[in-house]
């Protein structure tokens, strides 16, 4: 079902459709002004350690799992826009190692602007991404924007001795990557109209795909830390995994899945502000190559809407857990490794 008219959803967004997150260092300050949360002994995730989700002990065999997401549109078509944001918010389920189980709408929308037809799209987007993860929709919030936006507030479960959060990492452990990095560059691309409908379509599927395979792929195996790749971009996670760790993490980045044309679009001028606020906020923790390029340097920082878990599993399981996540279809690729050298800080070689 297509809706009545061709818009293009992207040029609605003050922010050109970017979707990025406020950077850590500005919310950072503004969480610091903010009184101590009262201690509570079933708070097992928390502001802490800036993990994906928060998880609340139920019961020592019970935890729940809570993550909110939503954005501006980052693609033209209202149902993929729908999907993309779904896939983006249950992600942060995933990435703890828990099971989503029910979500609500978040809905801003300029309802007296845009036909209803766009809404009903995005929505039925949504629904069809939440029933392929199995999510439940149970409600949502709408108010009147003049700007469109849409995601999803998800709850699932997990046990609490199966967490996995991004600060567990370990010296020896592989890190893996499950998708391909530049969905910041590309997305931007999409408002410059640079993209072919088949280059549109690859990152709208890269973007919308669950990380569900990824994540019951890896539920075996003795993973250490875990997050997704998103708004911070590849090295940002990284150093927040480094910093909880308290480990050191050596990128490979040769070895660092790219999108097509993605550096052909940076040189270009299609690098968004969230990517080099990213680059900037990072710097003090990540020493890179004298001869990688600015450009290079910007990829690896690029700010990522609905990107891939980042994985760091034990040396001797993750040769076997890189083929069975290969297998099942995961762009799955070994980027670097977990070192006790340097704590806190990223070497790019």
């Amino acid at each position: 079902m297509s809706t009545p008219e061709k818009i293009k959803l992207t040029s609605l967004s003050s922010k050109g459709g970017c979707g990025c997150k406020i950077g850590p260092a500005d919310l950072a300050q503004v969480l610091r002004k903010l009184p101590p949360q009262a201690a509570n002994p079933n708070l097992l995730v928390g502001l802490d350690t800036s993990d994906d989700a928060g998880v609340y002990r139920l019961t020592d065999d019970l935890a729940l799992v809570q993550t909110l997401d939503f954005f501006t549109p980052i693609v033209d078509d209202p149902y993929d826009f729908g999907q993309v944001a779904a896939a983006n918010a249950i992600s942060d389920i995933y990435a703890m190692g828990g099971r989503p189980l029910t979500a609500l709408n978040i809905v801003a929308f300029p309802i007296h602007t845009l036909e209803k037809s766009v809404l009903t799209e995005i929505l039925r987007g949504a629904g069809d991404k939440m029933a392929e993860a199995g999510v439940t929709l149970v409600g949502g919030h709408s108010i009147d924007d003049k700007e469109p936006k849409f995601g999803l507030a998800v709850t699932g479960t997990v046990h609490p001795d199966r967490i996995r959060t991004n600060a567990g990492a370990k010296a020896g452990d592989v890190l893996i990557l499950t998708k391909p990095i530049g969905v910041g560059i590309l997305t931007t691309s999409i408002k410059k109209d640079l993209l072919s409908e088949e280059e549109i379509a690859r990152v709208t599927s890269v973007m919308a795909t669950l990380n569900k395979t990824a994540a019951e792929t890896m539920e075996p195996y003795d993973v250490n830390a875990c997050t997704d790749v998103t708004g911070f971009g590849l090295l940002g996670h990284a150093v927040e995994m480094a910093k909880g760790s308290g480990m050191g993490i050596v990128i490979r980045s040769t070895d660092v899945p790219l999108l097509p044309r993605v550096r052909e679009l940076a040189e270009g001028g299609s690098v968004p502000g969230g990517t080099r606020n990213n680059h900037d906020h990072v710097q003090p923790d990540v020493s890179f190559p004298d001869d990688m390029d600015q450009i290079g340097r910007w990829i690896l920082c690029d700010a990522v809407t609905s990107g891939g878990l980042l994985i760091a599993a034990p040396g001797d399981q993750a040769g076997e857990l890189l083929e069975r996540l290969q297998a099942a279809g995961v762009e799955a690729s070994s980027i670097g490794s977990v070192t006790s050298e340097n704590p806190g800080h990223i070497t790019v070689i």
